[in-house]
């Protein structure tokens, strides 16, 4: 499994037209193309910071979609949210769902780096051990790891059913983090904490 993530920076108040013309018009459209397996929508209504990601069956449905999508991802971007876009590709590492996400769910990421020699026990150490810790916080509804292997690159999401159960697990999943990145030697890039605007990610279970 893939994905193909775009970060927007937004204005402000385009944010709610770029939600629903990602609804209404991107998504339709997308789902529709071979390989897709759904789209999902993050935004910080206080940054401007949108993040909309599309995940495929395979890395060549991927590829090949990127003609079609990139019409559409061109629009959204410069003219609906009006702001600059920025494309990255990543390997859908591991997908833990609790239960699907509700209207009014919030998504903690984390974007990190590692030794690419230490991608494979970074993988596992998340799978075997930070999954079955994060699973016990507060309204936890699902998590996942998106990882570029070449790279040593990587991004972590906490879905929590609202920002109140996130705001109250935020202490509790930073002292996870840091015992995590001591252990696997992830050096932590930036976290930010989204509104999940729209959640239709089929992505399977993958642990």
């Amino acid at each position: 499994m893939f994905a193909r993530a775009t970060t927007i920076e937004a204005q402000l108040s385009a944010i709610d037209a770029g939600i629903a013309y990602v609804r209404d018009e991107v998504l339709p459209v997308v789902t529709e193309i071979p390989g897709c397996i759904g789209l999902s929508l993050l935004v910080d209504r206080q940054s401007g910071r949108c993040i909309a990601t599309t995940a495929w069956e395979s890395e060549r449905a991927m590829r090949e979609s990127e003609g079609e999508v990139g019409v559409i991802r061109d629009r959204a971007s410069y003219e609906v949210f009006r702001g600059r876009a920025r494309i990255e590709e990543w390997e859908i590492a591991v997908m833990h769902r609790d239960h699907r996400s509700r209207p009014g769910a919030w998504v903690r990421v984390a974007w990190g780096r590692v030794d690419p020699a230490r991608m494979d026990a970074t993988v596992a150490n998340y799978s075997h051990r930070a999954i079955p810790a994060i699973q016990q916080l507060e309204g936890f509804c699902s998590a996942s790891l998106l990882v570029d292997r070449a790279a040593g690159r990587g991004v972590s999401t906490e879905t929590f059913d609202s920002s109140l159960a996130m705001e109250r697990t935020r202490q509790v999943s930073d002292a996870m983090r840091d015992d995590n990145t001591m252990e696997t030697g992830v050096e932590v890039l930036d976290i930010g904490e989204f509104e999940l605007a729209l959640a239709h990610l089929r992505v399977p279970e993958l642990i």
